[in-house]
C-alpha cells in the first residue's frame, strides 16, 4: 500500500471528525441541532448524495502498486475495480453509445477497395453484429437489469431495517426519502458500471479515454479540494477570528492587518506564483517525484495550501464580529467578574455560541472551493494536466466545442457531476444553517 500526502491528510480529516463527533454526541447543544437535520427530507437526502460521492473519493484516495505493474506505476482501489472501462482506450473520439468513431477516415478492407467511413470501434458494442438493430435494445436490457440489480439490494436493506425495528413500511417520512434516494442511486449506479462493460455511456475524448471513467475519478479531487482546503483553513479562522474579537486593543489590530495585507493580494496571482514554485522545485528535484501520481498529487496538496491560507479572511471577519457581541453578553462578563480564567471563557462560552457561523462556513465554502478548482483549472494554473479533474475536463472541452460536428459529452459529463455536488452540498447547508443557527431555534 502507497500512501499520499492528499490521502494521509483526508483520513486524519475523517479521524478528526470522528473523535469530535464520539466527544459531542451526548451535547445537548450539538445533537438538538442534528436530530432537526434528520428530520428534515431535503437535508438527509443531499446528505446521502454527498455520502456517496465521499465513498468513492474514499475508494479513490487508497493507492497501492500492482503485482505485474511496470515502473512506477501507481493505481488506486477504485481504478482497479475499473479496470475494464480503463483499459478499454479507443483510437479517438466517440459519441455516447456509439459503436463507431466520430469522425470519418480512411477504411481499408482485405481485397476490397478503400473508403471513407466510420471505424467501428474497438471495446465499444463490440458484442453487436448488427448496430442498426441490436443496439437500442440491448442497451434497454441492460439498463432495465443493472438498475433492478441495485434496486434489490436497497429493497433488501429496507426490508431488514423494518424487520429489525418492528416498524410498519413507510412509517417515517424521513427514513422513507434516504432509502428512496439510496434506490435511485445504487439503480443508477449499478446500471451504469453494467453499461460500462459494453459501451463507453458517456463517449469518449481526443486520446479515446471514457469519459464515464474521467467524471467518476474527478470526484476525488473535487472532494480534497473542498476537504482539505477547509482542513487548513479552519484553525487559522477560528483562533485569529475569535482572539481579535475577545482580546481586541493590540491583538485586534495586528490581526486585522494580517487578513488586510492578505485580502490586498489578488488570489490569483498568488495561486499562480506558487504552483510555478512547486514547479520549479519538482523539476530541481525529479529523484523525489519518480512517479506522475506523486507529482501531481505534491501540485494538488499545494493548491490546497494556497486556497486555505488566500479563504480563511472571510470567516475570521465573521468570527471577530461575532465574539465583538458575545463577549459583551451578560454570562461572559460575570465569568470574567467572578475570576474565570480568559482561556475556558474562550472554550467554554465563546467558541460554541460560534459553532453555528463555523458549520455554515465550511459547508458553502466547500461549494465555492469546488467550483473554484474548475475554474483554476480552465485558466491552467489549478491542479496538474495529468490529475482527473473536472476543470482539466472543462479546459479540454474548450476546443472540442469549436469541432464541426461540436464534441459536447465532455462537457456536458463534468456539468452534469459538478452540479450534482454543488447542488447537494448547498442543499444541505440551507438544512444545517437553519438548524445550528439560534435566532431560528424555536423557545
Amino acid at each position: 500500500m502507497i500512501v499520499l500526502w492528499t490521502d494521509a491528510l483526508i483520513f486524519l480529516l475523517i479521524a478528526v471528525a470522528v473523535i469530535l463527533f464520539l466527544s459531542l454526541h451526548k451535547k445537548e447543544h450539538f445533537t438538538r441541532p442534528w436530530k432537526k437535520v434528520t428530520q428534515s427530507r431535503v437535508g438527509m437526502a443531499s446528505l446521502v448524495f454527498l455520502t456517496f460521492f465521499m465513498l468513492i473519493g474514499l475508494l479513490d484516495s487508497i493507492h497501492f502498486k500492482p503485482a505485474q505493474a511496470e515502473g512506477n506505476t501507481i493505481i488506486s482501489v477504485l481504478d482497479y475495480w475499473a479496470t475494464p472501462i480503463r483499459q478499454q482506450q479507443e483510437k479517438s473520439y466517440s459519441a455516447p453509445f456509439s459503436a463507431y468513431l466520430y469522425s470519418k477516415e480512411l477504411i481499408r478492407v482485405k481485397d476490397q477497395e478503400s473508403y471513407w467511413g466510420y471505424r467501428r470501434l474497438e471495446y465499444g458494442a463490440r458484442h453487436l453484429h448488427d448496430v442498426a438493430t441490436e443496439k437500442w435494445g440491448d442497451i434497454f436490457r441492460k439498463a432495465i437489469l443493472g438498475f433492478a440489480k441495485g434496486a434489490g439490494v436497497i429493497i433488501a436493506i429496507y426490508c431488514c431495517y423494518h424487520g429489525l425495528r418492528r416498524q410498519a413500511f413507510f412509517q417515517s417520512k424521513p427514513v422513507n426519502l434516504v432509502f428512496m434516494t439510496l434506490l435511485l442511486l445504487s439503480g443508477m449506479s449499478y446500471m451504469l458500471v453494467d453499461l460500462s462493460v459494453y459501451y463507453h455511456v458517456l463517449g469518449t475524448d481526443k486520446v479515446g479515454e471514457d469519459v464515464f471513467y474521467q467524471s467518476i475519478k474527478s470526484i476525488r479531487t473535487g472532494l480534497v479540494i473542498g476537504t482539505l482546503t477547509t482542513l487548513i483553513m479552519l484553525p487559522l479562522a477560528i483562533v485569529f477570528g475569535i482572539l481579535a474579537g475577545f482580546f481586541r486593543g493590540w491583538v485586534d489590530d495586528v490581526i486585522q492587518y494580517i487578513y488586510t495585507t492578505l485580502n490586498s493580494i489578488p488570489g490569483v496571482l498568488l495561486i499562480a506564483a506558487s504552483i510555478l514554485m512547486v514547479q520549479v522545485y519538482m523539476a530541481n528535484h525529479q529523484a523525489q517525484f519518480t512517479s506522475l501520481v506523486v507529482r501531481a498529487d505534491m501540485r494538488l496538496l499545494f493548491l490546497c495550501l494556497i486556497l486555505g491560507v488566500t479563504s480563511w479572511t472571510g470567516l475570521c471577519r465573521m468570527l471577530r464580529a461575532e465574539t465583538l457581541k458575545l463577549r459583551e453578553m451578560e454570562y461572559v462578563q460575570a465569568a470574567s467578574a467572578l475570576g474565570v480564567p480568559r482561556y475556558r471563557i474562550l472554550i467554554r462560552h465563546i467558541l460554541p455560541n460560534v459553532m453555528h457561523i463555523i458549520l455554515i462556513s465550511v459547508v458553502l465554502d466547500f461549494s465555492s472551493l469546488v467550483l473554484a478548482e474548475a475554474v483554476l483549472s480552465y485558466v491552467n494554473i489549478g491542479v496538474d494536466p495529468t490529475t482527473y479533474s473536472w476543470g482539466n475536463m472543462i479546459n479540454g472541452a474548450r476546443l472540442e466545442m469549436a469541432r464541426e460536428p461540436i464534441v459536447w459529452w465532455s462537457l456536458a459529463a463534468s456539468f452534469i457531476f459538478m452540479f450534482s455536488l454543488v447542488l447537494a452540498a448547498n442543499l444541505f447547508a440551507d438544512t444545517v444553517r437553519d438548524a445550528f443557527d439560534p435566532r431560528r431555534v424555536s423557545v
